[in-house]
């Protein structure tokens, strides 16, 4: 199985017959790279596994770029799939939800009342993923206006392409805080969770999978495995909500 992390997708990736090429928001990868593990033994289809940031993916599918499968953390940019006509019809579904943290470097300790946010700063830089694009950091931004921080902490705001590169950010201290999703501020050792962004604070976070209106059967067959007890317990092992089927 071939893992390609990017930031921004630049070149088309090339599938052999019988591949499956999944684009997938940069915040699965983990749990998405067992699952299809799991599935190349049972099936003897090799995946090749593209991660990067919806928006991203989203505009190169448009373009024409060779996915099978398409994973991302928004509905709005699948809807856009969608309208653009790149999505086969009827194989759209809600599959997986998640939560926002506030996350520091692993020496800080205790909790944070998030309207304390801009003291805590103290100078220093607040991590978010590209909040005109990426997912996470439109929610992030969405939940800072609506608890009256935005304003306040917009000068301090640097943003990346994707929320894994918003949480390298502090993982490397380069940020003081940031915001990201749960379920990957519990895959990196060098960052703690500071607090939670409440759920009532921005639109809901779920997770759209569609097949592309190229995709062959053995990309129905991986779609189908993603609703499976396997599939499903270790999308929530990995701390993944899960929408009911």
């Amino acid at each position: 199985m071939f893992r390609i992390l990017l930031a921004l997708l630049t070149l088309a990736v090339p599938a052999q017959a019988g591949d499956v090429t999944i684009f997938a928001a940069a915040s699965l990868g983990g749990p998405l790279d067992e699952i299809a593990e799991a599935w190349e033994r049972e099936s003897g289809h090799g995946v090749t596994l593209v991660y990067a940031g919806s928006s991203a993916l989203a505009r190169q599918v448009e373009a024409g770029a060779p996915a099978d499968v398409v994973m991302l953390a928004n509905e709005d940019w699948m809807d856009h799939l969608e309208a653009a006509g790149a999505l086969r019809d009827g194989s759209r579904r809600s599959l997986l939800t998640n939560r926002l943290v506030v996350i520091g470097s692993w020496q800080r300790v205790g909790p944070l009342a998030l309207a304390d946010l801009p003291d805590a700063l103290d100078g220093g830089r607040l991590a978010l993923a590209l909040t005109e694009a990426v997912p996470a950091g439109i929610y992030a931004r969405a939940a800072l206006e609506e608890l009256g921080l935005w304003e306040a902490l917009r000068p301090q705001i640097i943003e990346s392409d994707s929320v894994r590169a918003a949480q390298l950010l502090v993982a490397i201290g380069a940020a003081r805080l940031g915001i990201v999703y749960a379920t990957d501020a519990a895959e990196e050792r060098r960052v703690s969770i500071l607090a939670e962004i409440p759920a009532a604070s921005h639109p809901a976070i779920t997770y759209p999978v569609a097949l592309t209106r190229g995709a062959g059967p053995e990309a129905a067959e991986f779609l189908d495995y993603l609703g499976s007890p396997v599939a499903r317990a270790t999308f929530s092992g990995a701390g993944f909500g899960l929408v009911p089927e």
